[in-house]
């Protein structure tokens, strides 16, 4: 029988305020095995620590449960510890009585049964553990950046800085992303171009840095340090190499009636084209869908004008494979559709826009060239109406259409606020109302700005919601409003309308996240592994998060979330070797049918089958298939062990004996 010592950490009140922790310790002190039992009001704590030490030595513990918080909080702690004493780290057992037990009950005699259980649990779970050696894995000295927005590009120049090789893979045909489409950002009001564009020319100029644009990730295999990488290059019909981005064969193309992406549609395009002047890479791409040489075998207008042969109708999307030592999703957000929000008549007019298609009117490239007019008849429009949290802060029963989102996109009153104190600077004349249910402005100098809306600029505030928007037959929009604040009902006659669009992730979130294993949140938005310790990394080891694929956030946020992912990624590849998790898969071979289960289910491809030979009745030699464990690639994720049919599979350090012991324990 193992000698056992049980530590009970009181930590602070979170669990002794609804745990009577000293007599958890005087009870789990009586149980079998149990040699040792005490409890500390900090177990995490450097004496706390020296407590575990010591009674390791002094009464030559051969296993250790801590009764105290979550092990994702603290295991890692208590089993550096626990090796520094002389013991096998793994004969270490957290029963985590704070999230499981104190958290969630109130009653201290409930709580104090509850806590008794689980350290029941963890005693007969120490028991039957076994020691195990961590192996060794090399890491490859590469990262992986997925999405070319201003996220990716921050996170790659600082991985580059460091200098590590690093990819970046955007699926459209220039990175840069949402920016690039934004006029001003505040609240400096700077040019966004401008401070993106070096950048962007920075990325391409790097020699560390590959841009794989126009792509997408096919496939992720492999585990932390050791990704292989599948990645699509579509076919852009023009030779990167040789197109110098003339533009001469957008200009002739005789296809032009194509809704441009880059202005949201409010524009169009050729089937030839360059997104937009400071696309990095400056290569034209040609429409496959609505080029007529690639759609009827016609036309080839833009071969004859290319005069450095760019130009090839054969090209096919190739397949590029490279291995990272560490991969960063920086997919990005999208606005959400708010077609199913019939009341603002966004599909009824054109002269009710979103906050995005707003900003392409106010910007020197979009569709207007920068000059504020009504989509409708090219009028410069005299009151405006903005209204808020359109998609933003809704239950499920706020709107009933689906569209909406529970959370706060975050930066919707902030650039409300921009807009509005761009169009009263550059058009005085204007009157902007700007309706809103609260206006919520953390950061630096946010609030001051917003004030300078009301307070400079003379911008309406309203506090209250706009029930609909009424087209008018004269051109204009009638804007039915509540005013909370005076309990008043507001009618006002308005010639544009601007709706603050909440925003979700991106639709390539999900999909990537299943190919990387990721944890994913409801509305799609990658989870971090510790929303406090640690927001930037993935709880699948190896994958970072930056940016607005991890939660809404505005450009200074994300820069610096970059940033954080960038740091992490360099002290990753900065290493040579990873210790690998010892709790891995094993296969019991006299068990094993051969039936493929356990393959089929591995999501990191660390099982495989071999022809062995065994010795059946008679002395007669036979030959069975079996499952064989590669324990380097193995992350020990469980999922053969619950697809086995024959029960041959199980996982180290959590066999189905200890879980069973654990559940024995739990139930007597």
């Amino acid at each position: 029988m193992r000698r056992i010592g049980v530590f009970v950490c009181h930590c602070g009140t979170n669990i002794a305020g609804t745990v009577d922790v000293k007599n958890v310790a005087e009870t789990l002190g009586k149980e079998p095995a149990v040699v040792y039992a005490t409890d500390y009001p900090y177990m995490c704590s450097e004496a706390g620590q020296n407590i575990i030490k010591d009674a390791i030595k002094e009464y030559k513990l051969d296993g250790v449960v801590v009764c105290s918080c979550s092990p994702r909080m603290h295991e890692a702690t208590f089993r550096k510890a626990v090796g520094a004493a002389g013991l096998n780290p793994y004969m270490l057992e957290v029963a985590n009585i704070r999230e499981q037990c104190s958290w969630i009950h109130k009653d201290i005699k409930e709580g104090t049964e509850k806590a008794i259980i689980l350290g029941r649990a963890a005693i007969a779970k120490v028991q039957l553990n076994a020691p195990l050696i961590a192996g060794e894995s090399p890491v490859t000295k590469r990262a992986l950046v997925i999405g070319g927005g201003i996220a990716g590009i921050q996170t790659a120049l600082d991985i580059a800085e460091a200098g590590y090789p690093v990819d970046i893979v955007e699926k459209e045909p220039t990175i840069g992303g949402k920016m690039t489409q934004i006029d001003k950002t505040f609240p400096t009001l700077d040019c966004s171009s401008c401070i993106l564009t070096p950048k962007m020319v920075e990325c391409a100029q790097n020699d560390k840095i590959t841009i794989y644009s126009y792509s997408e990730v096919e496939a992720i295999t492999g585990f932390v340090g050791n990704f292989s990488v599948k990645i699509r290059r579509k076919a852009r019909y023009v030779d990167e190499d040789k197109c110098t981005g003339c533009g001469a064969c957008t200009e002739k193309c005789p296809v032009k009636n194509i809704p441009d992406a880059y202005n949201l549609g409010l524009s169009n395009r050729h089937a030839a084209y360059i997104p937009f002047a400071q696309a990095i890479p400056n290569v034209a791409v040609l429409d496959a869908e609505h080029c007529i040489k690639l759609t009827k075998g016609k036309c080839g207008l833009c071969s004859k004008v290319c005069s450095a042969g760019a130009i090839d109708y054969e090209q096919k999307e190739t397949f590029v494979e490279e291995k990272y030592g560490a991969i960063v999703a920086a997919t990005g957000y999208n606005p959400i559709n708010i077609d199913g929000y019939d009341e603002f008549a966004y599909s009824q007019s054109k002269d009710v826009l979103t906050s995005l298609e707003f900003e392409r009117i106010l910007k020197a490239d979009g569709p207007t060239e920068g000059h504020l007019q009504r989509l409708s008849d090219g009028k410069q429009p005299k009151t405006l109406v903005f209204v808020q949290c359109v998609g933003s802060r809704e239950s499920g029963s706020t709107h009933g259409n689906g569209c909406g989102k529970e959370y706060c996109s975050k930066i919707c009153c902030m650039y409300t606020a921009k807009h509005a104190m761009l169009c009263r600077e550059k058009y005085p004349d204007t009157d902007v109302y700007v309706f809103y249910i609260d206006v919520r402005t953390p950061g630096k100098n946010y609030d001051e700005f917003y004030r300078r809306a009301v307070e400079q600029y003379g911008v309406h505030y309203i506090k209250g919601m706009v029930g609909k928007v009424a087209p008018q037959a004269d051109g204009t929009l009638e804007v039915q409003a509540s005013d909370l604040l005076s309990n008043e009902q507001l009618h006002i006659k308005a010639d544009m309308v601007v709706l603050a669009a909440a925003i979700e992730a991106d639709k390539s979130a999900r999909p990537l996240a299943t190919m990387l294993t990721a944890s994913m949140d409801t509305n799609d938005f990658f989870t971090e592994a510790h929303a406090k310790l640690r927001p930037v990394e993935s709880p699948t080891a190896g994958v970072f998060l930056s940016g607005v694929c991890q939660g809404p956030k505005d450009i200074p946020e994300t820069v610096a979330q970059a940033g954080a992912a960038a740091s992490k990624v360099i002290g990753l590849l900065a290493k040579d070797k990873l210790s690998c998790n010892p709790c891995v898969a094993h296969s019991d071979e006299l068990k094993c049918n051969g039936c493929s289960s356990c393959e089929n289910v591995c999501p990191y491809g660390a099982i495989t089958y071999l022809e062995k030979e065994f010795r059946g009745p008679n002395r007669t030699t036979l030959i069975r298939r079996v499952a064989s464990v590669n324990e380097a690639v193995c992350q020990g994720c469980g999922a053969c062990t619950v697809a086995c049919p024959s029960g041959a599979m199980d996982l180290k350090g959590f066999a189905t004996g200890q879980i069973m012991a654990e559940v024995d324990a739990i139930c007597k």
